[in-house]
């Protein structure tokens, strides 16, 4: 999504299964759940061993630096107990309705969660760069305002003073 991805897999010469532009600095969840209805079906058809989410993670206006988001598959997380105990047996649940219709629900939602959030956060991190380069522009453009004005000014003092000094130059002549 966008051209600055485009343009890197153009360039690195790789191959592209498809590309967006439309989506703009305001995306929207309807945004990320056409992304991720398509990359839940590559995934699924088995055309995609995995999928990756890089976008710009907004830290501040200043700092957006790169990240990348493990999407497909979905990678489980040791919790503390099992940290704790590491041979210890993993507690057994009973799901109603099943493990595989809750998951069925749940793993489109995390797709396009995870899509909407690179979106959003990726939207966020250009807005700050762009409020902190029109800053400096303000900024520069002010210091520029002031010096070019206190050079003017020194420009019309040095004249004033010098016609001051021709006409009183001439007035001393002519008394003399």
């Amino acid at each position: 999504m966008g051209k600055k991805g485009a343009g890197y897999f153009k360039y690195a010469g790789r191959k592209l299964a498809s590309e967006r532009f439309d989506i703009g600095d305001k995306p929207t969840p309807d945004h990320a759940i056409e992304v991720g209805a398509r990359v839940i079906a590559a995934y699924e058809g088995g055309q995609v061993a995995s999928v990756d989410l890089v976008y710009a993670r907004f830290q501040s206006a200043l700092s957006t630096p790169p990240a990348t988001a493990r999407i497909l598959p979905v990678e489980a997380r040791a919790g503390r107990s099992e940290k704790a105990r590491p041979g210890a047996s993993r507690p057994d649940y009973i799901l109603a309705p099943s493990a595989e219709a809750i998951l069925a629900e749940l793993l489109p939602l995390y797709v396009r969660n995870m899509i909407y959030q690179g979106l959003v956060e990726t939207a966020a991190s250009e807005h700050g760069a762009r409020r902190t380069a029109m800053k400096n522009a303000t900024d520069n453009a002010g210091e520029l305002i002031e010096l070019l004005t206190r050079t003017f000014n020194r420009q019309r003092q040095a004249q004033i003073t010098q016609e001051i000094a021709e006409i009183v130059g001439g007035a001393a002549a002519l008394q003399g």
